[in-house]
């Protein structure tokens, strides 16, 4: 994907319209790439650059939580108001600088064809920043399979809240929706706009965790997902 992507998909542009049967709400973090760990590290370098010390086993536990949330969920709402956006400033040079290191999950570019092979109409979502998942896109041979991209731009308020879900539904004019994603705020995020969410074990989440979170099912492998593609059902939101 070119550079047009930050200024472009994620910004606004209008989504191609279809005649799919549903949305599939695509997360890219940890669900496509092979991210989870870097960003645990990256933020518990960030959190001890300002003499915060969480361990870095916490730190996994909220990875897929927006970082506009996650400096309060682990270090407690005075860090975030002292420290806040300087911690995240920090994350990002982190993340930055690892990003030569992070790799495509094997099967993420079949996933994305499938999905659309399939009837689906896909939009990529996720909690990241607008140039890691220009990144992340580009390792994935995204190219124009998504219909239409959603980031941490777009919305006032990350995961788990619903909003990067709610939004991609609108970009694309989806009246029904399935969520897929590695972590339990994706489902978490799914649940609370009502629609329904699929989970992959790619980021170091237990099944019993994805299933309290509000996982209708759950896979070991994007490639194991993908071979299954067409069990998804999307439907319309309840939240």
């Amino acid at each position: 994907m070119s550079a047009g992507f930050a200024t472009g998909a994620v910004r606004g542009s209008p989504a191609r319209m279809t005649d799919s049967p549903g949305a599939v709400i695509l997360d890219v973090d940890g669900t496509l790439v092979d991210t989870n760990y870097h960003h645990a590290l990256a933020w518990y370098r960030a959190f001890r650059r300002y003499d915060v010390t969480v361990p870095v086993w916490h730190v996994h536990r909220v990875i897929g939580m927006g970082g506009d949330q996650l400096v309060a969920a682990v270090a407690g709402d005075d860090v975030e108001a002292r420290h806040g956006d300087d911690i995240r400033a920090a994350w990002v040079e982190g993340a930055d600088a690892m990003l030569d290191e992070i790799s495509a999950l094997p099967g993420a570019h079949a996933l994305l064809e499938a999905i659309r092979d399939a009837g689906f109409t896909l939009v990529m979502a996720s909690s990241g920043k607008p140039h890691h998942v220009e990144r992340y896109a580009e390792l994935i041979e995204a190219g124009d399979l998504p219909a239409a991209w959603v980031s941490s731009g777009d919305v006032e308020q990350t995961k788990p809240a619903p909003d990067l879900m709610a939004v991609a539904m609108e970009r694309v004019g989806a009246t029904a929706a399935v969520a897929i994603g590695d972590s339990v705020w994706d489902c978490r995020a799914a649940q609370r706009l009502g629609i329904p969410s699929v989970a992959v074990r790619t980021g170091g989440f237990a099944d019993e965790e994805l299933r309290e979170a509000g996982a209708t099912a759950i896979y070991s492998s994007v490639e194991e997902l993908t071979a299954d593609v067409t069990s998804l059902k999307p439907q319309e939101r309840s939240g």
